[in-house]
């Protein structure tokens, strides 16, 4: 029986949760868009998503957004959010995802941001190798986590975990918006 997964990638830690999250998809009749840093997951998560044969069905678009000025042609964000950004949070990551859900149309939206390394970019533990923080938005909710990975400076590493929780928040979000009340707000 032939793999679904013939190469190195994607990579083997995201293979389980990615077969989840492309199953859940497909059998709702869902989609999905993303939006990413290349300080981050870099491109992984829609590249592991556009991998698996049938991804027309689920996946609407993605992002890969490297300049801040990147972030307002694409994004929305606004000169006050330039001026005002202090490296990837919640709040960062939720307005991107808010908006890339809009004008891709997709039923949810995954975006992360983070810093992968090797080096920090500032002092702050936003600007610290191995955090991310992550979003998953719906026409109705939306739910964000942060995280750190313990994997100091190892920016492949870093990369692949990062797009590694960015697909197990996107599962657990879509499996709580199917159980929870008032058509699954969160």
């Amino acid at each position: 029986m032939a793999s679904d997964f013939p190469s190195e990638f994607p990579p083997s830690s995201i293979r389980p949760v990615l077969r989840e999250v492309t199953q859940l998809l497909s059998s709702r009749n869902e989609s999905v868009s993303i939006a990413e840093t290349t300080k981050a997951a870099g491109g992984i998560i829609s590249a592991s998503l556009l991998s698996v044969p049938g991804a027309s069905r689920y996946y609407k678009g993605g992002l890969t957004l490297y300049t801040l000025e990147s972030r307002v042609q694409f994004a929305g964000w606004t000169e006050d959010s330039m001026k005002n950004y202090k490296g990837p949070n919640k709040d960062v990551v939720s307005g991107l995802a808010k908006n890339v859900r809009e004008r891709l149309g997709s039923t949810y939206c995954l975006c992360e941001s983070g810093t992968a390394g090797p080096e920090a970019s500032g002092s702050s533990r936003e600007r610290t190798p191995g955090f991310v923080a992550l979003a998953v938005t719906s026409e109705d909710w939306l739910v964000t986590e942060e995280y750190t990975t313990g994997m100091g400076g190892d920016r492949e590493k870093n990369m692949v975990e990062f797009a590694r929780l960015g697909l197990e928040l996107l599962k657990n979000a879509i499996l709580q918006s199917s159980k929870g009340p008032a058509g699954g707000k969160m």
